[in-house]
């Protein structure tokens, strides 16, 4: 969260660079002024993706390690109802889980 939290803030402060450097600050930086302005304005830019793809690939990593847990739930619980459905004696239960006998 704060990872996404710094991306926006950074994200946020280009814009307002942009639209104040085409507005307000139109023609009134000259020189070095201009191209460290501008240049700033890049290197959030550029921060902002960065932490973008950091955020997609946490994400991507988040995915993965949960599909893989879900697919290890499954797995545990479809061996759980198997061994339900068995009954002592080794013969199949023909009842489908969760009915009893009336």
């Amino acid at each position: 969260m704060r990872r996404r939290l710094f991306g926006a803030l950074a994200l946020a402060a280009a814009l307002l660079m942009l639209l104040l450097g085409l507005t307000i600050w139109w023609g009134r930086l000259g020189g070095m002024a201009f191209v460290i302005y501008w240049l700033a304005c890049f290197a959030l830019t550029c921060l902002a993706m960065i932490i973008a793809f950091m955020d997609a690939r946490a994400l991507r990593e988040r995915t993965r390690r949960d599909g893989r847990e879900l697919l290890e739930q499954t797995l545990n619980d479809i061996a759980r109802d198997a061994k339900a459905r068995t009954q002592p004696g080794g013969k199949p239960n023909r009842e489908p889980p969760g009915r009893t006998h009336q």
